[in-house]
């Protein structure tokens, strides 16, 4: 996101949250709306950046009662990828996990870490055995990236299909947000 920014030169300040609030969704929205508070009386606007992200609509709640707006999506994966697309992919093929950049870089820690898999890796089986396949939606697609996305992959005993998308859905969506 800041990449984006930055490119554009947009006059825009970025206050990010834990990112392991999107292992918690239901938590998304309570500490997203006193941030939304008290940069009030310090911006002219302000947006949140953040699809719905797994908030079933709570997000859109403190959207109505602060007057803001929110990226659009049902998650961060519609915000990459498109929506469209998105849903498509899962509709071919129900059983798909995907993996942004962050997610690739913070596979470890916030799926591997986060779910016990390092104390009880007999756990991973159970927990996604309904998947087929990982989905990279790359943004930087590199060879080091490349690696972890497939350790990842190999962690879920699961192939890996790579998209470089890069950063243009990002874009659009910042451009929508933004109104620029």
């Amino acid at each position: 996101m800041s990449e984006v920014v930055a490119r554009h030169g947009w006059s825009v300040d970025i206050h990010p949250l834990p990112p392991l609030l999107h292992n918690h969704p239901e938590q998304i929205a309570a500490e997203v709306e006193p941030l939304v508070v008290s940069l009030g009386s310090s911006y002219d606007t302000v947006a949140i950046a953040y699809a719905d992200c797994g908030t079933y609509g709570a997000l859109d709640a403190v959207c109505a009662r602060h007057g803001v707006r929110r990226l659009e999506g049902l998650h961060c994966y519609d915000v990459y990828g498109g929506a469209d697309r998105m849903r498509k992919m899962f509709e071919e093929q129900a059983g798909t996990y995907v993996l942004t950049d962050f997610l690739v870089r913070s596979f470890r820690r916030t799926v591997i870490q986060e779910l016990g898999l390092d104390r009880h890796p007999d756990l991973r089986d159970e927990y996604f055995r309904h998947y087929t396949r990982v989905v990279w939606l790359a943004q930087e697609s590199d060879d080091e990236l490349r690696a972890l996305a497939m350790d990842a992959a190999d962690a879920l005993g699961l192939p890996l299909t790579e998209l470089d998308l890069g950063l243009s859905s990002l874009d659009l969506s910042m451009r929508e947000l933004l109104g620029v």
